[in-house]
C-alpha cells in the first residue's frame, strides 16, 4: 500500500521515521512537508512591504523545507519501497488530508507533539485532526516504537472484526506480531429488579460468549500466520483498553475508527481519540 509519511522536524517526526522498519515495503512511500506560512500582521505595514515581507520568509521556509526532506530520505530505514518528497505550503491538516486522498495512501503516518487538555479538545491538535479526518489507516506515534512484537487489538463487534480481518490480511507489518483480541463489556444492569448471583451469572454468560467471539476471530487470523491471545473483561472502553494495555504492555494498539462524527467527535471525542489523548502507546487506526 501507498504510505504517506509526514514530517516536521521534530523529535516525533523523526521517530516516525525510524518505525518505518517494522512496516512492510511500500508500493510508494510519499513524505510530506507542510509549509504553515503565517502573513505579516502588522496593521500599519504597506502592502507591497507585506507581501515581500512574506515571500522572503515563504522562501527561507521553502529551503529548510528542502534541506528537511533530504535529510529525512537520507535517515530511512532500508527497503522502504520507493520515495516521492512532496512541499506544500498551507494549512498541515489540510495539506495532509488532501494529499492523502490525492494520492489514495493506505496509511498515514506521523508523530505527535500535544497541546494542552483544554486547547485541544476546542481546536484539536494536527494528529487528533487527521485521525478524524484522514483517509485510510494511522500510525500516530506519541513516543518511540522500540519494537513491533506484541499488538493489542480492542474489537467491539462484528463490524470492527471484519474491518480488522481485512486490514491484517494486506500483512501491513513486515514480520508478523502476536496479536491479543480484547473486548470490554460493559457490567450488566437488568432494567428489572434481579439479585446479585443472577447478575453475576448473566455477566459471565456474555463474557462466554464474546471469548467465542474472539476465538472464531483468532483461527482467522492464525490462518494469516499471526499469533493470537484473547482477553476480555467488564468495564468501560478506554478504562478496560488502558488497563489491558498496563498489563500486556503492548508494542502497538490496533483499533477501528468507529465513534462519534463531525464536531461532536471533535469535541467530546472517540474512543481512539481518549486513547490517544490519555495513553502513551502508539495508536493505529484502520478503517
Amino acid at each position: 500500500m501507498n504510505i504517506l509519511l509526514t514530517v516536521d522536524g521534530s523529535d516525533h517526526s523523526y521517530e516516525a521515521v525510524r518505525s518505518l522498519k517494522y512496516l512492510s515495503r511500500a508500493e510508494e512511500l510519499h513524505i510530506v512537508h507542510v509549509l504553515d506560512v503565517h502573513s505579516p500582521a502588522y496593521p500599519m505595514m504597506m502592502p507591497e512591504v507585506a507581501q515581500e515581507l512574506y515571500e522572503t520568509v515563504e522562501r527561507n521556509m521553502r529551503d529548510d523545507g528542502t534541506r528537511l526532506l533530504d535529510r529525512i530520505v537520507s535517515l530511512l530505514p532500508l527497503d522502504v519501497g520507493p520515495v516521492t518528497k512532496h512541499l506544500v505550503v498551507g494549512s498541515p491538516v489540510d495539506q495532509i488530508v488532501a494529499l492523502a486522498e490525492q494520492l489514495k495512501v493506505g496509511l498515514i503516518l506521523l508523530g505527535t507533539r500535544g497541546l494542552g487538555p483544554i486547547k485541544e479538545r476546542l481546536i484539536g491538535s494536527v494528529s487528533h485532526r487527521v485521525l478524524t479526518f484522514g483517509p485510510g489507516a494511522k500510525l500516530i506515534l506519541p513516543g518511540p516504537l522500540k519494537a513491533l512484537h506484541d499488538i493489542l487489538l480492542p474489537l467491539q463487534g462484528t463490524y470492527d472484526a471484519d474491518q480488522a480481518l481485512a486490514f491484517l490480511q494486506q500483512k501491513p507489518f513486515r514480520d508478523s506480531p502476536t496479536i491479543t483480541l480484547f473486548t470490554v463489556l460493559p457490567h450488566t444492569r437488568p432494567l428489572w429488579p434481579v439479585d446479585a448471583v443472577s447478575v453475576e451469572q448473566m455477566e459471565t454468560h456474555a463474557l462466554g460468549k464474546a471469548k467465542d467471539f474472539l476465538e472464531e476471530i483468532a483461527a482467522k487470523l492464525k490462518s494469516y500466520g499471526y499469533h493470537t491471545r484473547i482477553a476480555t473483561m467488564l468495564g468501560t472502553p478506554v478504562d478496560g483498553i488502558l488497563q489491558e494495555a498496563k498489563a500486556l504492555n503492548p508494542d502497538l494498539i490496533l483499533m477501528g475508527s468507529r465513534g462519534r462524527s463531525g464536531l461532536t467527535r471533535m469535541v467530546l471525542g472517540s474512543v481512539s481519540h481518549a486513547l490517544l489523548h490519555q495513553g502513551t502507546y502508539p495508536l493505529m487506526i484502520f478503517g
